[in-house]
């Protein structure tokens, strides 16, 4: 493979070609389902081959140890050790999984703020229902000027009866990086456990789950770490494996087998399913790390810098100010919408860019001034004219 791709190191537009991303199309929204390459799609064709040629023999025989060999590598990858690593197919699944695993009881609290990602709000609604808890929503200030202002809201909203602290690691409406090892460090301090919804996050920032702390944290690999849909993870702290059920109960909750723990017995094997997915996140790994002479380091580091030109450029284009501190950003990057644009409809507005200038770029409101944010995601196939030509596109928009 390295062979293959090593003509494409300095040339963008050949770099698109490592994916299947329709041509025709600007491409800035790799946040919100990532883009999966070719060449980790053909591993993924490859193992469904085999799958499909002997199942029996698959499930049997090769399932478990290409399950685990995936497990060793992702763990070393994020900083994790792999026994407290299960594979769970998306995010909100694994903020599912441990939510309703816990049990609560009515005079608790579970703690989350105002950028809470819009499905795991509702599995949190869900549950606090159900048990009868009150939740309790840190307001971060947005725009922001300090990842101080993430850690003051919420340790303000902490009392004697909260249980968990439901948080992003980076947000999906505003793309903010949230100070997450100084917050749980201080939660801890206060015997409250966290729950960590860090869904963007491997891939696009450095991980060391073990320096972090957290007692949960679950994210996705098809965004930033490019494996196919449906490869994210589970980390369940040691001391809590037993507390933390699957969504669906299967052999795993009698197995007589002793060599694996109960957590991953249950976790791994749900029913029949197509693991594939799960099985090619070693390949992501190396592939995306191929890319460039400096390995991962140098990819996270590159898409930080494209994504803080295109938002500055932006933002001169626009005549907004930039509603965050650079450190508080990865490889996204939210613009506030212009006087012109700012209380339009999100659905039209993203509409005319993809419909009449062929940008997908997602417009999200927001519930406070400003109210329409656009948000950009910098992947190593995208170039500063992608930007460029989304601003002139929304110079063109009259009104949404």
């Amino acid at each position: 493979m390295r062979d293959r791709i090593s003509d494409f190191r300095l040339d963008n537009s050949d770099l698109r070609k490592l994916w299947s991303v329709d041509p025709k199309v600007t491409f800035l929204n790799h946040g919100s389902f990532g883009a999966c390459p070719k060449e980790v799609l053909a591993v993924q064709q490859e193992l469904r081959a085999r799958l499909e040629e002997e199942p029996v023999r698959f499930f049997y025989r090769e399932w478990e140890p290409l399950l685990d060999d995936a497990r060793s590598q992702l763990a070393n990858f994020i900083g994790a050790d792999a026994q407290d690593l299960v594979f769970v197919p998306n995010a909100t699944t694994g903020v599912n999984c441990v939510l309703r695993s816990l049990s609560f009881s009515p005079q608790e609290e579970i703690l989350t703020t105002n950028h809470e990602y819009n499905a795991c709000r509702n599995a949190l609604d869900f549950v606090a229902e159900r048990a009868g808890v009150r939740v309790v929503v840190a307001k971060i200030p947005f725009p922001i000027e300090s990842p101080q202002q993430v850690i003051e809201a919420v340790i303000q909203q902490v009392s004697a009866q909260t249980r968990l602290v439901l948080i992003d690691h980076i947000t999906t409406q505003t793309g903010l990086i949230f100070p997450l090892q100084q917050l749980v460090e201080e939660l801890q301090a206060r015997g409250v456990d966290t729950l960590v919804d860090g869904a963007h996050a491997p891939g696009m920032i450095s991980l060391n789950l073990r320096k972090i702390g957290a007692t949960y944290y679950t994210g996705n690999c098809h965004k930033w770490l490019c494996a196919p849909k449906g490869a994210a993870f589970l980390y369940v702290g040691r001391d809590k494996h037993s507390q933390i059920r699957p969504l669906t109960i299967s052999h795993g909750a009698n197995s007589p087998r002793t060599d694996k723990s109960r957590f991953q017995l249950e976790f791994d094997w749900m029913g029949t399913d197509d693991p594939t997915a799960y099985m090619c996140v070693p390949e992501a790994i190396k592939f995306m790390g191929s890319l460039l002479p400096g390995g991962w380091d140098e990819l996270m580091q590159r898409n930080h810098q494209l994504v803080l030109q295109a938002r500055k450029r932006l933002c001169e284009v626009l005549e907004v100010g930039l509603v965050c501190p650079d450190e508080m950003i990865g490889s996204m990057a939210v613009i506030p919408m212009p006087k012109a644009l700012e209380n339009g409809d999100f659905v039209s507005l993203h509409d005319q860019l993809l419909d009449k200038f062929g940008i997908e770029v997602p417009v999200i409101p927001w519930q406070e001034n400003p109210r329409l944010l656009v948000r950009i995601s910098a992947q190593i196939y995208n170039r500063l004219e992608d930007y460029e030509y989304l601003g002139q596109a929304l110079g063109e928009i009259d009104s949404v």
